[in-house]
């Protein structure tokens, strides 16, 4: 069964800028945060997924962005070493959680920034991992080696899309959502080569957050206003839920942000290989 990792929205809100979404002229409504985290997890349930639930703490507003947390590889999860300064506290409360729940965890070197499944994403057997603006490449290249997974790092240009999950998110081995504006030429090229059947989001639905989606069997759950994507996701067999997250848009996050997959995705080669 499908197993994600929310965190309650309690501290949700806008109290630094981080990213270019982010501005604390702008702030989130509580309640209305509150309501839209509720229906994701609803749409998320109702699609077969069970909530395990991530304590929410004081002073850490974007804990509430769990797909940050960590990489999972089975039973193994290797922990984000966050860039800001303003969400390194996350990581040690991610910890003990994972931890006390039969994870075995990991830690990339000091030097390297990784920012979880926001910047890696299994497509396959191969592991897509963005880097420049949130993470490094190199630090994406030791995980590659310490798991013995093959990784294609991708470069990302556009600040606005400042993670992975923000312009890419894998459906099916072989199968992929994308934003091309989004990555630099030698990215795109790499994608393409890589992956057979690329489903292009045109730049309103990006800003949307279209491909900050979560794919749960055939159901693929986004944030609203993305007609263009929902139609070719049913043209693909699969059945597209709208659920407003315009809140979580304020601080540059949408489904997938709010989520961490603990079983691992549906389009992890690990995952169809082993049923793990």
């Amino acid at each position: 069964m499908p197993t994600i990792l929310m965190c309650p929205p309690d501290y949700y809100g806008i109290e630094y800028e981080i990213n270019p979404w982010m501005s604390r002229s702008r702030q989130s409504d509580r309640a209305l945060a509150v309501q839209q985290w509720e229906d994701l997890r609803g749409a998320l349930e109702g699609a077969g997924a069970t909530i395990e639930l991530l304590p929410p703490v004081e002073g850490l507003p974007d804990l509430v962005f769990t797909a940050n947390a960590a990489l999972i590889y089975r039973n193994r999860a290797i922990l984000a070493r966050f860039r800001p300064e303003q969400r390194r506290g996350e990581t040690p409360h991610v910890a003990r959680w994972l931890t006390a729940h039969g994870f075995h965890l990991e830690e990339v070197p000091e030097e390297f920034a990784f920012e979880g499944a926001g910047d890696a994403l299994f497509c396959g057997e191969t592991l897509v991992a963005g880097y420049r603006i949130r993470s490094d490449a190199r630090g994406h290249q030791w995980i590659a080696g310490r798991l013995g997974i093959p990784v294609l790092p991708v470069e990302l240009v556009n600040p606005q899309f400042y993670h992975l999950d923000t312009c890419f998110c894998p459906l099916r081995p072989g199968s992929a959502i994308y934003y091309p504006a989004a990555f630099d030429d030698y990215a795109l090229r790499a994608l393409r080569a890589q992956i057979p059947n690329l489903i292009e989001v045109n730049a309103a639905e990006a800003a949307r957050f279209a491909c900050n989606a979560v794919v749960i069997g055939s159901t693929v759950v986004t944030n609203t206003g993305c007609p263009m994507l929902h139609a070719a996701l049913k043209r693909e067999g699969f059945e597209p839920v709208a659920t407003e997250l315009d809140e979580f848009l304020k601080a540059g996050g949408s489904a997938k942000c709010l989520t961490l997959r603990l079983d691992g995705e549906d389009a992890a080669g690990w995952r169809q290989r082993s049923g793990d």
